[in-house]
């Protein structure tokens, strides 16, 4: 994926974030979302390994090694951030303190199931705190490729990697649609520029709802 269309995700997954919230961003793509909090808003971002407050990445003068996410990326404190154990950190997050949570996706399924955190015979350092963000966090949202690099789809009838949760996902962002988990199924919202109404249900395993409100050239 080019770094223009992960940007454009980050800036759509940003616009789920209402002004208040706290946050929990995932690594990789959703740190992104950091960047591009709108002016208007008041979100506080926290990370698991200790830090309520955190801002956009640092310009190179004001990179404090001492200061990084969980995913051991340099990061800045926005004023009044406050810094504490993880322990605490996962208590916040198991307590349902977290309004949303973005986190990364290898696979989703019909049903919400989500699987993030390990593709079988590669090394891996573990689960992080995925599986307590997604039991732990109000409200989901994935953001992903909508396929894999050989083209096949990511939204599944089923998953096939190992679980993070069950039924978890509220919302999947990718970088073709945007597409919601609901008891009748997973429903597609919105069309990004570049896409048809066919491309999306070409590209996604599961048969989808169109809402009556289907939005074209959404981001």
């Amino acid at each position: 994926m080019s770094k223009n269309i992960r940007v454009q995700i980050a800036k759509r997954a940003e616009k789920e974030l209402q002004d208040g919230d706290y946050v929990n961003l995932g690594i990789g793509m959703p740190t992104m979302v950091a960047n591009h909090i709108s002016d208007d808003k008041t979100i506080v971002m926290q990370s698991e390994n200790g830090l309520l407050g955190i801002g956009p990445y640092p310009t190179e003068d004001e990179v404090d090694p001492d200061l990084i996410n969980a995913g051991k990326e340099t990061v800045t404190a926005i004023k009044g951030a406050s810094f504490f154990t993880n322990a605490e950190s996962f208590a916040m997050i198991r307590g349902g303190h977290i309004d949303v949570a973005i986190l990364g996706g290898m696979e989703v399924a019909e049903n919400g199931d989500l699987a993030n955190w390990m593709i079988p015979g590669k090394m891996i350092k573990g689960m992080g705190g995925a599986m307590d963000l997604v039991n732990g966090a109000k409200r989901i949202i994935i953001i992903m490729d909508h396929v894999t690099r050989d083209g096949k789809p990511k939204i599944l009838n089923q998953c096939s990697l190992p679980l993070t949760g069950k039924g978890v996902v509220n919302r999947i962002i990718t970088d073709r649609a945007v597409i919601d988990v609901t008891d009748a199924g997973l429903k597609l919202v919105e069309v990004a520029e570049g896409y048809t109404l066919e491309d999306i249900i070409a590209s996604t395993e599961p048969e989808l709802i169109v809402s009556d409100n289907l939005v074209y050239d959404a981001f």
